[in-house]
């Protein structure tokens, strides 16, 4: 039995792949460590290339998504240990050793790293300040409840028993986030690490990242309905931000307000300057790391507020659909009664 499996689910990634496994094959210890990539159907040669890395295990599946590619992979690992990331992202040395260190503690059931990124677009740089931010809290944590897969650890039989990630989910995304809070659910002990991280490309425009946040918040309702223990809070969503996804909805009052009272610069002043407020411990962290970052994060946070509540808008309306399809238990499953 080897001590821990790395999985890596991939589709069409022969382009993207190389460096991730060229990074795992280069870190000492791999020697214990089993290197499986899951190929989801992909058409690419995809396979091909990543079994030409020495140690890779490779296994094929008609295309299903990351989250059945993860499970497969889980199914088959040789490990006690499961280990993710994704085809996009170079595990940065002591990765490994990082990743498998909290489970000598027997308690520990997660862990999740972090993301690096060598990038200097604008928008990339924010994005990193961003996350570092959310790092900032989970640090602070004994224990947290949000594990994402791009730098992901769980112990094999937890993993098995909880059913693995929820292949329900239409697309690739929230589905990881939705398996960690089920965990949490259970009571069992996760743990962030700070040392582990893996270097990514962010998006380096703002429309990418406005984008990519709508669909963070379109799929997170979907999550949070399946575990609506966790809408108040977990450890990786600052609760100011929820406050300030009331942005756009505030500036539609205030502009009906305002067009009612003849206020209308009063009622929107107000409105924008309440959100600058908010804007400003995230602001004063951010200065120091990166002066021009900080300096337009008023902007980019803004952005994202507008960005993220059109997407929980648009997941409460998919959620409504869906019900009218096939109406959904909110029921909570027993633990271990999901089936992979």
């Amino acid at each position: 039995m080897k001590r821990a499996t790395v999985i890596i689910p991939t589709y069409n990634g022969a382009a993207r792949i190389g460096p991730c496994l060229r990074a795992l094959c280069s870190m000492t210890g791999v020697e214990d460590v089993e290197l499986l990539v899951v190929d989801d159907g992909s058409t690419d040669g995809t396979a091909e290339v990543a079994a030409s890395f020495p140690g890779v295990r490779v296994l094929s599946q008609a295309n299903a998504g990351p989250a059945a590619a993860r499970n497969l992979g889980a199914r088959e690992a040789s490990g006690d240990i499961l280990l993710f990331t994704d085809d996009d992202c170079v595990p940065q040395p002591g990765w490994l050793s990082a990743m498998l260190q909290p489970f000598a503690e027997g308690e520990v059931v997660g862990v999740k790293g972090i993301y690096r990124t060598r990038q200097r677009q604008l928008t990339a740089r924010f994005v990193q300040v961003e996350y570092e931010d959310k790092y900032r809290i989970m640090a602070a944590l004994p224990a947290i409840d949000f594990i994402d897969t791009y730098s992901a650890g769980f112990r094999r039989e937890r993993f098995l028993e909880m059913g693995g990630y929820d292949a329900s989910f239409p697309v690739a995304c929230a589905e990881d986030i939705e398996l960690s809070y089920r965990m949490s659910a259970c009571g069992w002990h996760m743990r962030f690490v700070p040392t582990a991280a893996v270097c990514h490309t962010h998006p380096a425009e703002p429309w990418g990242y406005l984008r990519k946040k709508f669909k963070f918040a379109y799929w997170r309702v979907f999550a949070l309905h399946k575990n609506p223990q966790k809408v108040a809070k977990d450890s990786h969503t600052p609760q100011l931000m929820k406050l300030q996804l009331l942005l756009l909805p505030a500036l539609l009052v205030a502009l009906l307000a305002g067009a009612l009272t003849g206020r209308l610069l009063l009622a929107l002043g107000s409105v924008v300057l309440a959100f600058l407020i908010s804007t400003v411990p995230f602001t004063v962290r951010a200065l120091p790391k990166d002066p021009l970052v900080g300096s337009l994060s008023p902007l980019f946070l803004a952005g994202r507020a507008v960005a993220q509540c059109m997407g929980v808008v648009g997941g409460l309306l998919y959620l409504m659909r869906r019900e009218e399809a096939v109406p959904m238990s909110t029921t909570p499953v027993p633990r271990g009664s999901h089936q992979l």
